[in-house]
């Protein structure tokens, strides 16, 4: 005989669950877009809908290993790491760029200020204005935790998308990436910023989230592989 239905563990990595799971993550990145087009300041987006969203993500997250069969939180946990991991990788890749000079490499690396727009995250979110002489220290701090944290949920979202990433190809993180950097250049994303679209930008810009996406599917696919990570959550199946 069956187990009774009122035993059976039901399954939170359904359609409806990765739709919510998605929609959560995708406060990271709304908390920017939302300031852009004047439908809420990012510091009143952040402490009152991106905070509150990443809460319900990891209270869903933490009842899923607790009370469900722990996919959905076993998706959650990987995709953050895998996320992580693509941001610090596409950070890397820029690095030779935003030290050209410093590393006397500028004859062949030209220098971008590719890094400029962190402080400005955080000055952002705190309220003050977006271009400033002098950033403060707190500024800078959370607009690099506000990168990483576009990183870490861009991971979530990519999982909540593909469904599992033992059964898709690295690419499709690939097409994610740079789809969404098109997809930031159409926005009011450079001219707040003060980013000249040049093609030698287009070019530096591309290749670094094409390189986000490498690292993020190559990332989330060994994770999936990795039975531990199954046995971190209570109830996980086995991979």
């Amino acid at each position: 005989m069956g187990e009774p239905a009122a035993n059976r563990i039901k399954p939170w990595w359904t359609t409806r669950g990765r739709c919510a799971v998605f929609l959560l993550a995708f406060s990271s990145i709304a908390c920017l877009l939302s300031d852009f087009y004047g439908f809420c300041p990012m510091r009143i987006f952040t402490p009152f809908i991106f905070l509150p969203a990443l809460a319900v993500l990891s209270g869903l997250a933490l009842l899923d290993s607790k009370r469900g069969d722990g996919q959905l939180a076993r998706a959650v946990l990987i995709g953050l790491t895998g996320g992580l991991l693509a941001a610090a990788a596409y950070d890397v890749f820029r690095l030779p760029f935003v030290f050209a000079k410093e590393w006397g490499i500028d004859s062949v690396v030209p220098p971008m200020q590719l890094f400029k727009v962190f402080p400005r995250f955080g000055a952002m979110i705190l309220g003050q204005p977006i271009e400033q002489r002098q950033y403060s220290l707190a500024a800078s701090l959370l607009g690099w935790a506000y990168h990483f944290s576009n990183g870490a949920t861009f991971g979530v979202m990519y999982l909540a998308m593909v469904g599992d990433a033992k059964r898709r190809h690295w690419a499709w993180a690939v097409a994610m990436a740079v789809g969404l950097e098109l997809g930031m250049l159409l926005t009011p994303y450079p001219r707040v910023f003060g980013i000249p679209i040049t093609a030698r930008f287009v070019a530096v810009t591309m290749a670094a989230h094409a390189i986000f996406g490498v690292g993020l599917g190559l990332a989330v696919s060994w994770l999936a592989r990795r039975s531990i990570w199954a046995a971190r959550i209570p109830g996980a199946a086995a991979a």
